[in-house]
């Protein structure tokens, strides 16, 4: 197993992009003091991930462990695809042990773009028909990846017209100062609006005097030109 790890990160250099970690790193706000300080980017593209993480579906956790804990981007977001679809395959038992895993992980998963392809497939998925304490736990954390997870989280419930759990996380984090947190509460809710209008509006008639405008814009992206203008202008 040690050779197959050695061999991912190696397939996973021979792309690398000069020129895309200077994109990337701008873009994911690498710098000193900003959300994404100190992750390293090799440029890689995501349809390259997926392509090498195909390849590499029977690395073991310990070693998807090993790549999760790396400070290169692409490492950990290759880790969560090949996880991600593990889990899609997995029986039982070990969708348990990478639900888990991923909890254990949440320190690792620390950009968007980590959270937003792997949140919603394991842990929402997981949890949707079972006891949601956990995502109330990880949205009033400290930490703004793990409050990501928490909203992110319930995309899974909006698939399946399951909306109660994204009303209730989206009032706890209604206030929250930080746009990706805003931005992600605000797609949410446009996402229950695409599936029952009527709930999401029933939550904007109750918020929208409160909700932060990067928010608001947010979620009512879809709504009519009328119904948008009265939210923005009242």
């Amino acid at each position: 197993m040690y050779k197959m790890l050695s061999q991912i990160k190696s397939d996973l250099r021979k792309l690398q992009n000069p020129q895309k970690t200077k994109i990337l790193s701008r873009f994911f706000k690498t710098g000193k003091g900003e959300y994404g300080e100190g992750d390293i980017f090799l440029g890689i593209t995501i349809p390259n991930q997926r392509e090498i993480s195909e390849k590499y579906q029977d690395l073991a956790l310990k070693d998807l462990q090993k790549l999760l804990s790396s400070k290169i981007h692409e490492y950990r977001l290759t880790a969560l695809i090949i996880l991600v679809n593990k889990y899609k395959k997995a029986d039982s038992s070990l969708k348990e042990r990478i639900v888990k895993f991923y909890l254990k992980n949440t320190k690792h998963i620390n950009n968007w773009d980590l959270v937003d392809l792997s949140s919603h497939y394991i842990l929402g998925n997981h949890l949707l028909n079972k006891e949601k304490t956990i995502i109330y736990k990880l949205a009033k954390s400290k930490n703004i990846w793990e409050k990501r997870i928490a909203i992110l989280t319930t995309f899974a419930f909006i698939r399946n017209n399951k909306f109660e759990e994204t009303l209730k996380i989206s009032e706890i984090l209604l206030n929250d100062k930080h746009d990706l947190i805003q931005k992600a509460v605000g797609w949410m809710l446009r996402e229950v609006g695409k599936k029952d209008e009527k709930a999401e509006l029933k939550f904007l008639d109750k918020n929208y005097k409160k909700m932060p405008r990067t928010m608001l814009r947010y979620s009512i992206e879809r709504l009519e030109e009328k119904k948008r203008k009265f939210y923005l202008e009242n």
